[in-house]
């Protein structure tokens, strides 16, 4: 019989030993991803459903024609929209050079004082993309016309 027992206590040492490995991994999985998970919301869903000013998240849309206003600063402001809500948007830094009104562009940050504060800016990179988070909520609001029939 000791052998019987020696070889349960081993089977239990096992599995404890692989369930403190798999709450470990675990952790670790979530504490790196907790910075790098951010949803994206088009202007119509932010406005029906404003995150809190700690979330960090993406819209997209098309930048709105007149709205883009470069300051004496390194600051840029302008306005995101889907064809149905418009949300305003403050950055600081360097627009990337493809960056214009009446294109398509994501940006990441968070809404502060109803302004989304952005800290990265995606422009479209030639004329034929869209990014697909852009194009399927502006092709929800049936403003998307997808060239060459993609």
């Amino acid at each position: 019989m000791a052998v019987g027992g020696l070889k349960k206590k081993r089977r239990i040492q096992l599995i404890i030993a692989a369930v403190v490995f798999l709450a470990a991994a675990t952790g670790l999985i979530g504490y790196g991803m907790r910075d790098g998970i951010s949803y994206f919301r088009s202007p119509t869903e932010m406005v029906a459903a404003p995150p809190g000013p700690s979330e960090t998240f993406r819209i997209g849309g098309l930048v709105k024609e007149g709205t883009l206003v470069r300051g004496k600063s390194e600051t840029i402001t302008f306005s995101v929209t889907d064809g149905n809500a418009t949300v305003p948007v403050s950055f600081t830094g360097i627009l990337p050079d493809l960056f214009k009104e009446g294109t398509g562009m994501i940006a990441t940050g968070n809404l502060v004082n109803n302004t989304f504060q952005a800290t990265e800016i995606l422009a479209k990179h030639d004329e034929n993309y869209m990014p697909r988070e852009v194009a399927d909520a502006l092709k929800k609001q049936g403003i998307y016309q997808p060239s060459n029939g993609s």
